[in-house]
């Protein structure tokens, strides 16, 4: 079941939200348990079978983290190690153990076999998100150990299936705060906002390129070599495709959370719109890059040990990041060429500041440069990332930076090359100059936030705005200029909406998240 469904949007989301919030008028435990179950059902729409993986990864990782919580701590250590590995060999097994069996035949030339694994959906934000409980569990961060909170941290389905990755205290302090489990108007305007917005991004934007986009990859896969335009064309709707696929995923992860009045972390913040490699990836799958910040490249040493040393960590940090996103030398290689990108950069940023620059200043031109280097640097690699093998990711790049013949600019590949020019062309001026969806949730937030007004003029709440405080009825005219903020707002997102609607049901399927294979 995808959130761009119909049987999601208008079956199994009201259907959660009617239990979530009638079962809290009860007992808070009892909606929460009702919104893991659902989680539950929502994951075992795939493949049911999967759950025989994840409630076994819940339930050891919870006795795990508790354990090192509670244990001495000469076993700590070693509890720690042993959880962290029994979590990597099964994340291993199911999406690594086909790769290294397959080149282990290549190199010996032997004919090693195992079934090919179905990779269960998800495993690898779950995986993390757990890892990361265990070594916060570990280091004394992780105070809390009901079941049922844990159970939800773990399923919770906006962000079980592609992030973001969570953290236990940030996650698990919602849940006990009792206004989670009241109805909250205004939460519930923004998160249909963020999904509506999410949605369009998705069913229009992203899945609109798809037909540019497969033709030049499945083309080069089979030995043909794309043509000039084809191959550029190509990258670039495949680089807005991916951007507005994981930005409209993230968008509704939010939106669909902040319904149930639990704050999700931003994901995604107009990574294209990044003036170096660095701040790029402070802005892409940004719960990723903390975890392998934090988890990985400052374990390893980080910036402590000398330039060399830090290099390397980025180098390393890169190409493990690279693998993370899937079993194949094309991820490998993307990754390890953003680590030679960062390498690059951070080089870059230190000969400057030896010569006396100010790093914190840069100019508008010096900006403008620095985006335009950053973003041709990120659809290079994102050739790496799409491509089926080695071989046609190279023809690619190879008639992207050394064309041959005089039909260079010739679409042999694309149909309708010009329309598919100027929806690419339209897409990376909206990624490049437009307000992202954080920033319009803000506007929406303060247009309709009742907190100006109650500060401004001394009364409870709108509620209260009665005969009994006939006082403050100087408050009303604004009061009530305030609800017509709010019903401009739902009658304004409400259009995109039946758009996108419309849209599904013209749609011969309903496509998968990119990042649902990650």
């Amino acid at each position: 079941m995808l959130f761009n469904s119909y049987q999601f949007i208008f079956f199994f989301l009201p259907l959660i939200l009617i239990a979530f919030f009638t079962t809290a008028q009860f007992n808070y435990y009892g909606a929460i348990a009702s919104l893991g179950i659902a989680s539950l059902l929502f994951y075992s729409f795939w493949h049911y079978q999967d759950l025989y993986l994840l409630v076994p990864s819940i339930l050891c990782n919870y006795f795990a983290g508790y354990y090192l919580a509670k244990l001495a701590s000469p076993y700590k250590k070693s509890l720690l190690i042993f959880a962290i590995a029994a979590n990597l060999v099964v994340l291993g097994y199911f999406k690594y153990a086909n790769f290294f069996v397959d080149n282990w035949n290549s190199i010996s030339g032997l004919q090693l076999s195992i079934a090919k694994n179905v990779l269960p959906l998800g495993i690898s934000f779950f995986t993390f998100t757990q890892i990361a409980y265990l070594i916060d569990s570990y280091a004394g961060k992780v105070k809390e150990f009901n079941p049922v909170h844990y159970l939800l941290f773990v399923t919770y389905f906006p962000h079980l299936i592609a992030g973001p990755i969570l953290h236990h205290h940030d996650t698990i302090s919602q849940f006990q705060q009792r206004k989670m489990y009241r109805w909250n108007s205004r939460n519930v305007t923004i998160g249909l906002f963020l999904f509506t917005i999410g949605l369009f991004k998705k069913i229009i934007f992203a899945d609109g390129v798809v037909s540019y986009i497969a033709p030049v990859f499945n083309a080069a896969k089979e030995g043909v070599i794309p043509s000039f335009g084809d191959a550029w064309l190509g990258t670039l709707a495949y680089t807005v495709q991916l951007y507005f696929d994981f930005s409209g995923y993230s968008d509704m992860a939010i939106g669909l959370s902040l319904l149930f009045n639990i704050k999700l972390p931003i994901n995604f913040n107009s990574p294209y719109q990044a003036v170096n490699i660095t701040e790029f990836w402070r802005r892409w799958h940004i719960t990723l890059s903390n975890f392998l910040r934090d988890y990985l490249y400052i374990p390893l040493g980080g910036n402590r040990h000398g330039n060399l040393r830090r290099y390397l960590n980025l180098l390393i940090t890169m190409l493990i990041g690279g693998f993370w996103h899937g079993a194949g030398w094309t991820f490998i290689l993307w990754g390890g060429l953003h680590g030679i990108y960062l390498v690059i950069h951070h080089a870059w940023q230190w000969a400057r500041k030896k010569l006396g620059q100010d790093l914190t200043k840069s100019s508008w031109g010096g900006q403008l440069l620095g985006k335009i280097i950053t973003f041709i640097a990120v659809a290079i690699a994102w050739v790496l990332f799409r491509a089926e093998n080695l071989a046609s990711a190279q023809l690619i790049l190879q008639s992207m930076f050394m064309p041959m013949g005089n039909d260079m600019f010739e679409f042999k590949i694309i149909e309708s090359p010009l329309i598919a020019t100027i929806w690419v062309v339209t897409l990376l001026l909206i990624a490049w100059i437009a307000p992202n969806s954080q920033y319009l949730a803000k506007v929406i937030k303060n247009s309709i936030d009742p907190v100006q007004l109650t500060n401004k003029y001394p009364v409870k709440s709108i509620k209260t705005i009665s005969i009994e405080s006939m006082d403050n009825i100087k408050a009303l005219p604004e009061l009530l200029q305030n609800y017509q903020v709010w019903h401009y707002w739902a009658i304004g997102f409400s259009l995109p909406f039946i758009f996108v609607l419309v849209a599904i049901s013209e749609s011969q399927s309903i496509k998968e998240f990119i990042y649902f294979n990650f």
